[in-house]
């Protein structure tokens, strides 16, 4: 263990201390962050700089007047009192944006609403365009039987629903919506993680059998010693990594108020200048979703494990071969393994206690991805994530045994690339 250890911290602190592993560091979060909410930002400029003014064609003479009054700033309906090809010929000279026609038997549910634009509508203009129209239309067939106020006004009010999940506890904690964020979060990220440091781990192993560094350090350590070494010390860099992350994503958290206050005017949400950002968060509709400390120790112990598990295959798959380009035939199955719990995360996610779901979380290859998907969308029994975490501990084990013995002959082996039959026949060679 002296040497294992060793090896351990060369291959961490290497890593840890180079330039690739800093920048990854400090700005894959912030990456991730123009991913998701990037596009949301630019929309929300856009839709704040961007004012259409809409010439309406109301052949049934219903529409226009009220149209005008809620087109608000992103839309001025101007009613247009030509024919329809005098508005198109309008459009073309750019004096609009564009024209609505509103047929005179949409009124009685015959017709449909149509917008001509010379650029064509992008899919928020469109939503935004169709739900004024919808107002206006239900507004005046309401008042044309005579709706009283009282029937309007409940049909104009909100209702207020949410979903909650009962612990044994008797505590009460979110779900729907916030639980299918979390799973599919926890999903790819064990994904990504478990192949990035996996790949780290095969591309370690080419780079040291290319320039045959390992022939002299096999003449000091064993080749499982170093194989486990390794595969240690890249994990820990790993873990490292995404305790930096976690540190950064909850300082996100803690000012998401003050984020939400830089795009949203705390007035237009019933709010004093100076509200809390429990308040803005509150008010704007966003929760923050509350992680058990269970979840967060489960996901760990399964991410270390299934990352060991995944890495001792990358690494065996690597010391077969010469080139990186080689690898990629070999590790196909492994990444099949991978693969196929991904594509059922949201089976899991929407039926987490069917006995597929079940059985799936189980098989070691699976449950380092599927367990914790389960745990964040249902009450799982301990037995069962206890059960789990020691067939991926016990297969582990078995798999590290047989990539020790795959990696002892591989890294030694130079020349054409072998098949799947004489790496299996160098895992039981004496």
């Amino acid at each position: 263990m002296g040497k294992v250890w060793t090896i351990l911290q060369s291959e961490y602190w290497r890593r840890v201390r180079s330039k690739t592993f800093v920048l990854t560091t400090l700005l894959a979060p912030f990456i991730l962050i123009l991913i998701f909410l990037g596009p949301a930002a630019l929309g929300h400029f856009a839709a704040q700089t961007s004012t259409y003014e809409v010439a309406v064609v109301d052949e049934s003479g219903e529409f226009s007047a009220a149209l005008a009054e809620v087109g608000g700033a992103q839309f001025q309906f101007a009613p247009f009192e030509g024919s329809v090809d005098s508005a198109r010929q309008a459009v073309q000279e750019e004096r609009y944006d564009g024209y609505l026609l509103l047929p005179d038997n949409l009124l009685e549910g015959d017709g449909r609403a149509t917008y001509y634009t010379r650029e064509g509508s992008r899919l928020s203009e469109r939503a935004q365009l169709e739900q004024h129209i919808t107002n206006v239309v239900e507004e005046r067939r309401l008042a044309l039987e005579d709706t009283p106020a009282e029937v309007l006004s409940i049909i104009e009010s909100d209702i207020g629903f949410a979903t909650r999940m009962l612990t044994e506890e008797g505590d009460e904690a979110d779900s729907a919506v916030l639980g299918f964020a979390v799973a599919s979060i926890l999903a790819f990220l064990m994904y990504f993680a478990v192949f990035f440091y996996g790949q780290y781990v095969m591309q370690g192993v080419i780079e040291e059998k290319t320039s045959r560094v390992v022939e002299i350090v096999v003449s000091s350590v064993r080749p499982f010693e170093l194989l486990m070494g390794k595969v240690l010390g890249i994990g820990a860099m790993g873990l490292t990594q995404m305790l930096i992350w976690g540190v950064i994503i909850l300082g996100g958290l803690t000012g998401a108020g003050s984020i939400v206050a830089l795009f949203v005017d705390p007035a237009t949400l019933d709010l004093p200048d100076g509200a809390t950002q429990e308040a803005m968060l509150d008010a704007a509709g966003i929760t923050i979703p509350t992680i058990p400390t269970s979840l967060i120790v489960a996901f760990v112990l399964f991410f270390l494990t299934g990352y060991l598990l995944y890495a001792s295959l990358f690494a065996a798959a690597a010391s077969a071969v010469d080139q990186q380009q080689d690898a990629q035939n070999l590790v196909f199955p492994v990444m099949m393994l991978l693969i196929i719990p991904l594509i059922l995360t949201f089976f899991i996610i929407e039926a987490p206690d069917t006995t597929l779901s079940v059985i799936a979380s189980f098989v070691p290859f699976f449950s380092p991805i599927l367990m914790p998907v389960r745990m964040a969308v249902a009450e799982v029994p301990l037995w069962e994530v206890g059960l789990a975490f020691v067939l991926l501990v016990g297969t582990f084990l078995v798999t590290m045994w047989l990539s020790a013995r795959i990696y002892r002959v591989g890294i030694l082996m130079y020349g054409k690339t072998p098949s799947l039959r004489e790496i299996a026949r160098w895992a039981v060679y004496q």
